[in-house]
């Protein structure tokens, strides 16, 4: 398994912005999840678990574009190829 121990400051910072995208993501899945099965008899969301679910996804929104700017600064392709690699 590739390590980021030997990566540049933009990639290692790519990488977590890889893993806060990953976390957001999942976060706002799971919420999405946990309502659908609490609602999949009847019944609908309240104003509450919406707006939660618009926190979730204005954060994952966020992360997104964090992420998409840090791998952008990254230039060198053997590290974005460990990146990749990481990532995968």
């Amino acid at each position: 398994m590739q390590s980021i121990d030997g990566l540049s400051n933009e990639a290692k910072i790519a990488y977590q912005a890889f893993l806060d995208m990953s976390d957001s993501k999942a976060a706002h899945f799971n919420c999405l999840q946990a309502i659908e099965n609490k609602y999949k008899s009847g019944g609908v969301p309240g104003i509450a678990e919406n707006l939660e679910l618009e926190k979730l996804l204005a954060s994952h929104d966020k992360n997104v574009m964090a992420f998409k700017t840090a791998m952008a600064a990254v230039t060198d392709s053997d590290e974005k190829n460990t990146l990749v690699q990481l990532m995968s």
